[in-house]
């Protein structure tokens, strides 16, 4: 016998277990449950071409944010710039090997995939959910997309740098470079991202071809 069709527009909710049958809703408007009131599902803020624009604004940032000095220490006549990269470099070859991995991984590696992945995931729904091969492609990168996220911590190191302009001021002239702005720039627009991004919606467009 075949296996059953799975109807995707059946939802259980998840604090009474009742069943509920999805409906279309307004872009902002939640669906609750008229049991227990608790918050099912909702539609994203952004649509696929507002994610679109988000995504490309963050990779935008993403190269003059790694490449461009975020800090310049000054201490006696002698002027010192840093980027990201040399930092978790630098770490790294002192003998915290492990701690300097850990922040290539997330201010570096992660973030750069993870919005790769977004952009790829954004121009299949548009242009290529018709061919089986990269719908293929868009499943294995929801699988991917909870780690990914998971792996990307750009918010603490944008309070890394203020926490040690703080604490360097007492010593030191501390002034923050270009590679500042764009890497605050890019941790806000992979922010606004990440909020509009819904992984279950994502899938949803799986299931609707």
């Amino acid at each position: 016998m075949g296996k059953e069709a799975v109807d995707s527009s059946i939802t259980l909710c998840r604090s009474c277990d009742l069943v509920i049958r999805k409906r279309a809703l307004p872009t902002g408007v939640r669906a609750i449950c008229p049991r227990c009131h608790t918050s099912l599902y909702d539609t994203p803020y952004c649509s696929i071409n507002g994610m679109l624009a988000l995504c490309l604004t963050a990779i935008f940032f993403f190269a003059p944010a790694n490449l461009f000095p975020v800090l310049e220490l000054e201490f006696l006549g002698s002027v010192r710039t840093t980027t990201v990269i040399e930092g978790a470099l630098s770490v790294y070859h002192q003998g915290y090997w492990l701690v300097g991995i850990a922040v290539l991984t997330s201010a570096v590696i992660a973030p750069g995939l993870l919005l790769l992945s977004i952009l790829m995931q954004i121009l299949i729904v548009k242009y290529g959910l018709s061919s089986p091969s990269l719908k293929t492609v868009l499943k294995h990168a929801l699988k991917t997309q909870g780690v990914l996220t998971q792996l990307t911590m750009l918010e603490i190191f944008v309070i890394s740098f203020l926490v040690a302009a703080f604490n360097l001021a007492d010593f030191a002239t501390v002034s923050f470079g270009f590679g500042t702005f764009c890497f605050t720039m890019l941790f806000v627009m992979t922010l606004f991202l990440m909020r509009e991004y819904d992984l279950e919606h994502m899938w949803s467009y799986l299931d609707e071809r």
